[in-house]
């Protein structure tokens, strides 16, 4: 080969502008600058500019989604599904109800020109059937705005303690769940066994960790005030970019030892009970369902007599009910019983003083009267 100078080859369309560099620079380059290809404007790698335009000829197929909602959601989303219907409209989607199998459809269009809208469609419905209102599911459709729905219960065996874990991450009257929609701008919704989060992705992020350590016995307290603080150093310019680790609480786990765990056992279980009377004959044995019936003499009545038996003694309750329940009715009709009147005549005091003309004319009236 000859030590001549090549003709330098036209640049291809999807060459970057450094292909030609020597071997030694290419090397200092990172490994994405390479992957990308040519180098284009900050508004060419930005979703957010992804328009109609880029896409003029739509979608090459139809995509479909459906998901099933609970009974007791029927009037809520039959009462909101015109606007549900107007803001999927806006993005070329169309949507349909089942109110007879429970299930709500969404589907692509010719129109439909951004191939990822449906994918957001689909998490609106599910969102929708899990309790969560329309204002804050339709949110979704947004570009900075996700959703994540979080199993919870199969985090927890035991279901009195799932239970209380859940009502630790609800707060009293839903304050905890306040304080993290403050701190992570994401609405969140518990239903269930599951809890549904909407918002940006680092507050979906922050919720899903506290949601996994509240299950793992971790107070959501802890993470919230941890969340604090780091809000209030991010404020601050000097410690923006310093080191955080010693202005955060480090709270260590408390592991009881056996021993104690065993003596606080025993404290419970002991209860001081009275001493009963000292017999040596064991107890008598409880009667079985089969004893009782021999013992009434039921258990030799076929089966058509006792079953009739059953519902006469069921039909004789009843009617004693009814009975009491029409006595109670008629009791609102029946007249009050009345106080004794008062006699009028009033008794004169032993001290008052005689009256003798009084006393003189009743008597001529009297004899008159006579």
């Amino acid at each position: 080969m000859s030590n001549v100078d090549k003709k330098a080859k036209p640049r291809g369309e999807y060459e970057p502008e450094w292909a030609g560099e020597p071997e030694e620079e290419k090397k200092t380059r990172k490994e994405t600058a390479k992957m990308f290809g040519p180098q284009k404007d900050a508004e060419w790698w930005d979703i957010n500019t992804f328009s109609k335009e880029d896409n003029p000829n739509g979608l090459l197929q139809e995509s479909s989604f459906s998901s099933l909602f609970p009974k007791y959601r029927e009037k809520y989303i039959k009462e909101s599904w015109p606007l549900i219907e107007k803001a999927l409209g806006e993005h070329f989607l169309k949507a349909d109800l089942d109110l007879l199998e429970g299930t709500m459809c969404v589907r692509t269009t010719r129109k439909t020109w951004d191939p990822y809208i449906i994918m957001k469609a689909r998490e609106v419905i599910k969102l929708l059937s899990r309790s969560v209102p329309y204002e804050q599911a339709i949110r979704v459709l947004e570009d900075e705005i996700y959703c994540e729905i979080i199993k919870i219960s199969s985090m927890v065996r035991n279901k009195e303690r799932f239970v209380k874990r859940r009502a630790r991450l609800i707060g009293n009257d839903g304050a905890t769940l306040k304080a993290l929609e403050l701190l992570t701008q994401c609405y969140v919704c518990v239903q269930g066994g599951t809890v549904c989060a909407v918002g940006p992705l680092a507050g979906l992020k922050q919720i899903n960790q506290i949601v996994t350590d509240c299950m793992k016995n971790i107070h959501p307290i802890y993470n919230i005030k941890t969340m604090m603080i780091k809000r209030e150093l991010s404020k601050n310019d000097e410690l923006k970019d310093a080191n955080w680790d010693a202005y955060l609480p480090n709270y260590r786990k408390k592991v009881q030892s056996a021993t104690t765990t065993k003596e606080a056992k025993k404290k419970k279980a002991y209860k001081m009970k009275p001493k009963k009377e000292f017999t040596p004959f064991p107890p008598a044995p409880v009667m079985s369902k089969i004893d009782k019936q021999i013992e009434s003499g039921e258990y030799f009545i076929r089966e058509n007599e006792r079953k009739m038996n059953k519902k006469r003694a069921k039909l004789e309750a009843s009617a004693v009910k009814t009975v009491e329940k029409q006595k109670q009715k008629l009791k609102v009709y029946q007249a009050k019983e009345e106080a004794p009147r008062e006699k009028q005549n009033k008794k004169r005091p032993n001290d008052a003083p005689i009256d003798l003309e009084k006393l003189k004319k009743k008597a001529k009236l009297s004899k008159a009267a006579k």
